[in-house]
């Protein structure tokens, strides 16, 4: 799994997208990971093997102080 910055992945986010095509990538802030990006056909063949149906999800937009702020309404499928 290639691992590469927090800031690196918001500055080349294009290149994320090819990496992640290819193989899952491990996001790090301060060295530690803290999210995987992956292609969406390994994450739906992850959610048929676990035979477990994905629920939406709603994650809160952060405001500039770090606070949700609650207008971003993304859907996971």
């Amino acid at each position: 799994m290639q691992r590469i910055s927090a800031r690196d992945a918001k500055n080349g986010f294009g290149y994320l997208i090819d990496l992640a095509r290819a193989e899952p990538v491990a996001i790090e802030k301060y060295g530690r990971p803290v999210v995987v990006v992956m292609a969406v056909e390994e994450y739906e063949r992850l959610v048929s093997v676990s035979g477990k149906d994905s629920e939406p999800v709603t994650p809160k937009k952060q405001s500039q102080k770090g606070k949700p702020s609650g207008d971003l309404d993304v859907r996971a499928t």
